[in-house]
């Protein structure tokens, strides 16, 4: 079971392997936004992953190419609905506000 930290906040969650980040953190109730549903469209979850990027999912074409689309982004830079967890620990911090949604 992976331990997810939430920065800016720390708080810690113990999430499932095989779950989204979004998934994950919307059963540890934080209020991460997705108007798509998960289908990486609407870039609301975007957050960056601090550590742990070895852990995860690969990025893939559909949510490099909404990334593309998006204020702000960085090199840590992942859409939360497309992450999918391992079995190591992730630290992420969400951006609220400065993702621009």
């Amino acid at each position: 079971m992976p331990q997810l930290t939430v920065l800016p906040s720390n708080k810690v969650i113990e999430a499932a392997a095989g779950q989204t980040l979004l998934q994950a953190l919307l059963a540890g109730g934080e209020s991460l936004s997705s108007k798509c549903n998960g289908q990486a469209k609407c870039g609301a979850c975007h957050l960056f992953l601090k550590e742990g990027r070895k852990g995860v999912s690969r990025m893939t074409p559909t949510e490099n190419a909404k990334l593309d689309t998006i204020v702000g982004v960085g090199s840590k830079s992942r859409l939360a609905c497309q992450v999918v967890l391992g079995e190591e620990p992730v630290t992420v911090e969400l951006l609220g506000a400065l993702s621009g949604f």
